[in-house]
């Protein structure tokens, strides 16, 4: 069967601006939902359903093909169902199966979504969706009067593991047969089936529940969704200025200047040094202080370089490494043409909103700070 995926993501989110590309654990949302949809086994194809430039962009960088949905079926009243039928008109060839993953679900798995593709397959169904286990007392109100629903109140108290089991939908992974899903332009649009889930359903709709998921991905010093690129990443390029330095100068009476760099940092390159990962620093600043940290370091270097791209591709040429082998780690406008064509953009937590936009991981630290550390650990 071809099975694809869509992910509806439009702009103009009220609650939380520009949710579908804010970070969680340095990913963004919407980055999040396509590497879990690319490393899944049973998804063949993915795609973004988006009216926002800058999420298009963002899509694109983490290798989703993009729908441009109309301003019709963008705004706050319009239906996923809207989205997911306009994607199946504008795809080169129609799929057996429909994914429709949701990207404020930030946790969602490969494994999961090949759960729910699997059950809808086996059971021959039209719709399945993720749930987990409610093991909850459930209420509801009759007139003044609480109810219990999934109990009956009035009888001595069950234990939780005695209740006959409910299942609460994670509102992450939907899997829809396409021709009962165009038939009945719902989601569940026929038989439908759960599987069941290991996971609290989280879901972003607001500041606090964003800040609480990125708690969750840091406290589990979370970088999974990013394995798949790191195993392919054998050059790690920064910038210098903003990423090796807090991006502050202190500047003598006599003009000379001074930067302030991290130990921790230095400690961190010191240890790739002895991982055999190729290093190199490409800086615009004209300041010998950068070949000088450079040299301290014992990695090359090079500075007053105005065209960081070629400058990057005649050293990558060099080195026996394609752009789609380098990470590279900028902060500033001069940098998003590099990070745009590298196979792993980093932006320290205090960059420039353009480098954070093409970013493929934003670090919790600011440069200078422990940001080329909290990188240099991952390997």
């Amino acid at each position: 069967m071809r099975v694809v995926a869509v992910i509806p993501a439009r702009g103009g989110s009220k609650g939380v601006p520009n949710k579908n590309i804010r970070p969680v654990g340095g990913v963004p949302l919407v980055g999040r939902s396509i590497i879990a949809a690319l490393e899944s086994e049973t998804v063949g194809g993915v795609y973004v359903s988006t009216d926002d430039v800058g999420i298009a962009a963002v899509s694109t960088a983490f290798g989703a093909s993009v729908i441009q949905r109309p301003a019709e079926i963008s705004g706050d009243t319009a239906s996923s169902e809207a989205a997911l039928l306009h994607a199946l008109d504008h795809m080169p060839e129609q799929p057996d199966v429909l994914v429709f993953l949701q990207c404020t679900s930030p946790f969602t798995t490969p494994a999961q979504i090949d759960a729910v593709v699997r059950k809808l397959i086996a059971t021959d169904a039209d719709c399945c969706f993720a749930a987990a286990e409610d093991h909850g007392f459930l209420w509801q109100e009759n007139g003044e009067d609480a109810v219990g629903v999934n109990h009956d109140h009035t009888q001595p108290r069950k234990r939780r593991q005695e209740l006959t089991p409910t299942y609460r939908e994670t509102g992450s992974i939907y899997a829809l047969r396409v021709t009962a899903f165009r038939e009945k332009q719902q989601r569940f649009c026929g038989k439908t089936v759960l599987a069941v889930v290991d996971q609290a359903p989280l879901e972003i709709d607001t500041p606090d529940e964003l800040r609480w998921c990125d708690a969750i991905a840091w406290t589990r010093k979370e970088n999974v969704p990013l394995k798949p690129r790191l195993e392919a990443i054998k050059a790690l390029v920064f910038d210098f200025d903003g990423v090796m330095t807090d991006d502050h100068v202190t500047v003598s009476e006599t003009g000379e200047e001074s930067v302030r760099c991290s130990r921790s940092d230095g400690m961190g390159i010191t240890l790739l040094k002895e991982k055999g990962l190729k290093l190199f620093i490409l800086s615009k600043e004209k300041n010998p202080v950068v070949l000088a940290r450079a040299k301290k370091l014992g990695i090359p270097a090079q500075n007053s370089t105005d065209s960081k791209l070629p400058a990057l591709q005649a050293w990558a040429a060099e080195n026996g490494v394609s752009l789609s082998e380098i990470a590279y780690m900028g902060n500033d406008v001069n940098d998003v043409e590099v990070m745009g064509q590298v196979g792993l953009a980093i932006a320290p937590a205090d960059a420039h909103p353009s480098a954070k936009a093409v970013a493929h991981y934003i670090t919790a630290k600011d440069g200078g700070k422990g940001a080329v550390r909290e990188v240099c650990d991952w390997w």
